[in-house]
């Protein structure tokens, strides 16, 4: 789809230290051009961006006209109330930090233009920054008093750049532009436009390579185009209609932040914000099955600094006893104790990451049945192994970099357990339509919840042995149907 990108500034004179552009235009000339164009960008350079003033009302203009405006009005007057709350303060990494120990004055002014520094200490800091606060020029005074701090964050002004600085804006505005505004299809046009974060990186990742390629696949059959992006580029999120996190969520992170901004701009979103609110904390889960009578492992919730009966409470639950950090995935956090004062010892441990554990009986299986779930639908049924002479599936404590985990199988639905499948859907109406899946254990007494994700493995050769491409295909029908129905 072709992107228009247009620079609107307040005076033609400011942009004579740039190269001449047919998309410039001034403020008095967009506000009174009435057409615009669909999927348009404004990149808003005016130097007033205060309250109703002209700038101001060139962002609300073009957001009001359909446009992707930079920045937004919402951007506009988080900066202008700035101090008054200030919702970005503590960004500092390890890289700025160290810089600015070096640093023998009490005051820094730094400029970022598009998430950029000039100053390559403070490269992730600017990328952080421009995050939270997209716009194209940001001026920022870093203080010390005690520690170092925010003082002030501000709309940058281009007729206010030094020699240098035209420079460095001339040249971050040219990395965006490429980086960020995305060139015309040269074939095929398709009606939506998917986002797929994931992190290259990640040691267990959610999905790998082959099967990131099989979603890619699917979603042009359901004219779709997927793009892969980063955490880098949360800035580009609202060139999509939707976005998958194919990444391990928590709270506490930018998995997290992608999923609101997409929600908070009406694309579609799996996982939902409120998906990933209810499966991250097992807190949650615990109160929410045991309310609507689902089957689990016998439960008891830890507070730290409360007077606990150890002994009472491993007699309750029996030995061994599993404890469980509420937000841990793929079986981080979760430690098992044998008598009491093994007890004791490993809650003392974990209520150094929670001040709330979860304190459960010993369901000694072979395998966990994994049961994925789509829009209140199963469509995979996994059977995963414990690891080789260990009781998780994954096992965190072996030498190599990334953990053991144990085997697996692969069947078609209709060959689970019935009583599974159907605990793992009493366990997701409760949660909601997206994609999940569902950990449950048989024990004597019926099938239980171990737990639910709300971003489940999909690997090339494990989920998808049974149906193979099918199974991505299934996701990205689901994907265009939400679009359709938008």
């Amino acid at each position: 789809m072709q992107q228009h990108v247009h620079v609107v500034i307040n005076d033609i004179d400011d942009w004579q230290p740039y190269y001449p552009s047919q998309s410039l235009l001034t403020a008095n000339e967009y506000l009174s051009t009435q057409k615009s164009k669909a999927r348009s960008h404004i990149v808003n350079l005016c130097n007033d961006l205060s309250y109703l003033s002209t700038g101001y009302y060139v962002s609300l203009l073009g957001e009001a006209r359909g446009q992707r405006v930079l920045p937004s009005v919402t951007t506009i007057n988080d900066l202008n109330n700035f101090r008054h709350y200030q919702l970005l303060t503590n960004v500092l990494d390890k890289t700025a930090s160290k810089y600015l120990l070096n640093y023998t004055d009490n005051t820094l002014e730094l400029i970022i233009c598009f998430g950029v520094s000039p100053i390559a200490a403070f490269a992730g800091f600017a990328r952080q920054l421009f995050e939270r606060y997209p716009c194209p020029i940001l001026r920022v005074q870093l203080r010390q008093e005690s520690r170092w701090y925010i003082h002030s964050l501000t709309a940058g002004q281009l007729n206010q750049l030094s020699d240098e600085q035209q420079t460095f804006f001339g040249d971050s505005l040219d990395a965006f532009n490429k980086r960020v505004w995305r060139k015309a299809r040269a074939k095929k046009e398709y009606r939506y436009d998917l986002a797929i974060l994931y992190n290259p990186d990640e040691a267990i990742p959610t999905s790998d390579k082959k099967a990131l390629t099989q979603f890619i696949k699917a979603a042009k059959e359901a004219d779709i185009e997927a793009e892969l992006i980063t955490a880098e580029d949360y800035s580009r999120l609202l060139e999509f209609d939707a976005l998958f996190i194919r990444e391990t969520t928590r709270i506490n992170h930018y998995t997290y932040h992608f999923a609101k901004k997409a929600e908070a701009n009406g694309m579609v979103v799996i996982d939902h914000p409120e998906s990933i609110v209810k499966c991250a904390n097992k807190v949650f889960l615990k109160e929410l099955l045991e309310q609507h009578n689902v089957g689990m492992p016998k439960t008891e919730l830890l507070l730290s600094g409360t007077s606990l009966d150890y002994a009472a409470l491993g007699e309750s639950l029996g030995y061994p006893v599993v404890l469980k950090i509420p937000d841990g995935s793929f079986s981080i956090g979760v430690e098992k104790a044998d008598n009491a004062e093994e007890f004791e010892q490993v809650a003392n441990k974990l209520f150094e990451q929670s001040t709330i554990l979860l304190a459960q009986e010993f369901l000694k299986t072979d395998y966990d049945w994994r049961i994925g779930v789509l829009n209140n639908r199963p469509i995979y049924a996994c059977q995963y192994f414990m690891a080789r002479n260990h009781w998780q599936i994954y096992n965190h404590k072996e030498s190599s970099a990334r953990a053991k985990s144990g085997s697996f199988e692969t069947f078609g639905v209709h060959q689970a357990p019935k009583d599974v499948v159907k605990v793992a859907l009493q366990a997701t109406r409760l949660i909601g339509d997206g994609l999940y899946g569902v950990d449950v254990k048989i024990t004597r007494d019926g099938p239980v919840i171990i737990e639910i994700n709300d971003n489940p493995s999909i690997e090339s050769g494990v989920e998808d042995k049974h149906l193979g491409y099918e199974l991505y295909r299934l996701i990205m029908a689901d994907f265009g149907r939400r679009l359709d129905e938008q």
